[in-house]
């Protein structure tokens, strides 16, 4: 998580300034609030300025304000965004273009653009229409659904509750999970080729999951009979009249035409269309208009233009049985997952692929639905960014926080206890412990620091926010929305979650072979081998022009290996950077022999000269050979036991 870069803070800056004149379209500008004006924290009622009513001529001159400048600062070639309320679509429009160089625009009824994570509802649809049959129950052994086994942990067996609410206890897997250009891999055989280890009990903790949800629907096509494709097409799409959907990929023959190019940004060529290689958690390809169809059933209780989805308590037990990953903060239903904004009750679910970025929130309460997705992440993620900004400029604008005021919250000696108590290094419980990528625990955690008055202060994704506590141990985002609570037990910290990423995963202490210490081991033992890479050639020509003899053969195996340790860091950072845009599988296995002969080569190497120095005496060095042989045996030793710890010394091709 690295500073943002003054092109970040200048598109952040700009696309403020384009809200903020899109909100002063149609409503005089409200004065400034106090800086909790949040969820936890709304204004004093006598500052605010009456909202508007919510009808489509007003949402769309609003939109039409804001859209077009903040998509071209934030260099997105194209997004569409779709409002639903009481029954009805109110607006669905398409903004920039599918295809930017044929200057093809986008059209909210015919356009496909890819919602990502979005796609889960539709599996947990199905899985929800199932039950109701009583061919699934939720709180079964899942096993009972499967024709290959799925362990328990600890005596708890996992369930397709479990899955639902991200409670699964499992590890993430990525590896291969978006490619291009290939067909739909046979879901059963990836669930069946690796099953991602537990980290934690089933039902304990947050831990979002593609496979466990590509795992869901598998079982709905075995136990319905159908293909999943099909089962959703004839259950889903077909009595929501959603005709231009489709979770087969690659695309469908007639829907091809009609697909959203995918950009890396607006200022680079587009690519390939994307293969989702776990399809029930995200291979959905649909239209706004079709989208909006989706929201309004859900609205409707599980009914649209009387063809029904779902019972009615159904839906409201999807919406309202919570599982929170801290008590007083959103968490999730089944499947839908909490996003209550200013007193609102709010609900739905997020979704990214690597070029698409999109969100949808229904209010049922309101009557109301937003579903809205862009073309590409943007310059600096910027494009990832501004679906969140709509929200919360919709939110405001329409839906304003009404209740009271809070009190002044904890004093400031307790402030400043908690804050200090708090501050620390932290990994997140959606994460791998098996495989290599364990290590960005130890380069990357995320730090919480105490700051001035007994606030917190946090950097996520290249944005620093800061946080005032309201409450003991419950804090609330100045000048923003977010929310972060704490458990406390035995005068620690346990573990802390933050608004909205809290129904996914909560974070946690990191352990002593992921803290601070071992980094500063780890940086030592890699500045040694660089050290002795660059003075081994130096040493060679002061040798040769002094008559110096040379070394023995364990001091040089000792310099080949610390030569072999710097390429294998290299190779690391290849892998690491390759996972983002395909399956570094050559790469990888490189990484892996090299380290392997780098570090393990090295120790026995060092350890052999330091017994040879032991054995002869140090000769002309004296003590300095032999501190430098135990520097090395002592530089090695680190490298292999964070090697073994963090699987870099492994062959394990899964991350």
């Amino acid at each position: 998580m690295g500073r943002p870069t003054i092109a970040t803070w200048l598109a952040a800056i700009a696309l403020g300034v384009c809200w903020a004149a899109a909100q002063a379209q149609t409503v005089p500008a409200p004065p400034l609030t106090p800086p909790l004006s949040t969820v936890g924290a709304p204004a004093p009622a006598s500052t605010k300025t009456p909202a508007p009513i919510l009808t489509a001529a007003d949402a769309e001159t609003w939109l039409d304000g804001m859209m077009p400048s903040a998509l071209r600062i934030a260099g997105v070639p194209g997004a569409v965004v779709v409002l639903v309320k009481d029954g009805k679509p109110l607006l669905q429009k398409g903004y920039g273009y599918a295809d930017r160089d044929r200057s093809v625009a986008v059209d909210p009824g015919a356009t496909l653009f890819r919602p990502g994570s979005i796609s889960k509802l539709f599996t947990w649809t199905a899985v929800m229409q199932l039950v109701e049959q009583g061919k699934l129950d939720l709180d079964a052994d899942l096993n009972r659904y499967l024709d290959f086994q799925v362990p328990g942990r600890n005596g708890k067996a996992l369930t397709l509750r479990h899955v639902m609410t991200h409670t699964t206890g499992l590890e993430e897997t990525g590896r291969g999970l978006i490619v291009y250009g290939a067909s739909t891999p046979d879901n059963g055989q990836v669930l069946k080729g690796y099953m991602p280890p537990y980290l934690y009990d089933p039902g304990t903790t947050q831990g979002y999951s593609n496979w466990a949800t590509a795992l869901a629907g598998y079982i709905v096509a075995r136990v319905s009979g159908q293909t999943f494709d099909d089962y959703i097409e004839r259950h889903v799409f077909a009595p929501l009249g959603m005709r231009h959907s489709t979770f087969r990929q690659p695309l469908p023959e007639a829907l091809r035409g009609a697909m959203s190019l995918g950009y890396p940004s607006a200022d680079e060529a587009p690519q390939g269309y994307e293969i989702v290689s776990l399809p029930p958690a995200g291979s959905l390809a649909a239209t706004g208009a079709d989208m909006g169809r989706f929201m309004l059933a859900y609205l409707g209780r599980g009914e649209l233009d009387g063809k029904r989805i779902l019972r009615p308590e159904t839906v409201e037990l999807m919406h309202t049985h919570i599982t929170r990953g801290m008590p007083d903060l959103n968490g999730i239903g089944l499947g839908f997952y909490q996003q209550d904004m200013n007193g609102h009750r709010a609900v739905g679910h997020g979704g990214d692929t690597n070029m698409f970025h999109s969100d949808l929130i229904l209010l049922p309460d309101d009557g109301i639905g937003l579903y809205v997705s862009v073309n590409s992440p943007g310059r600096h993620d910027q494009g990832k960014w501004l679906r969140d900004h709509l929200y919360r400029g919709f939110a405001d604008r329409y839906l304003p926080d009404a209740r009271p005021a809070p009190g002044p919250g904890v004093g400031r000696a307790t402030a400043e206890a908690h804050a200090r108590l708090l501050a620390g290094a932290y990994r997140n419980t959606r994460r791998e412990d098996s495989t290599f990528l364990s290590l960005l625990q130890l380069l990357s955690p995320l730090r919480v620091h105490a700051i001035e008055d007994g606030r917190v202060a946090i950097t996520i994704g290249g944005t620093r926010s800061v946080f005032r506590e309201v409450r003991p141990f419950l804090w609330q985002e100045e000048h923003g929305k977010r929310r972060l609570q704490a458990i406390v037990e035995n005068g620690k910290v346990a573990r802390w979650g933050l608004e909205p990423y809290v129904f996914a995963f909560v974070f946690e202490p990191v352990p002593f072979m992921a803290g601070t210490t071992v980094l500063v081991l780890l940086l030592a033992a890699l500045g040694v081998a660089a050290l002795t890479v660059l003075v081994w050639p130096v040493a060679a020509l002061l040798r040769r022009r002094h008559g110096v003899a040379a070394p023995a053969r364990p001091a040089m195996w000792v310099r080949v290996a610390s030569c072999l340790v710097l390429l294998s860091v290299a190779l690391w950072f290849a892998t690491v950077a390759m996972t983002e845009e395909t399956d570094p599988a050559l790469m990888l296995t490189l990484a892996q022999a090299t380290t392997w002969l780098a570090f393990v080569g090295g120790l026995l190497a060092a350890l052999w000269h330091a017994r040879g120095l032991g054995r002869t005496g140090a000769g002309a060095g004296g003590n300095g050979a032999r501190a430098l042989a135990g520097v090395w045996v002592l530089s090695f030793a680190v490298l292999v036991v964070v090697g073994f710890s963090h699987h870099l010394l492994s062959f394990n091709p899964n991350y």
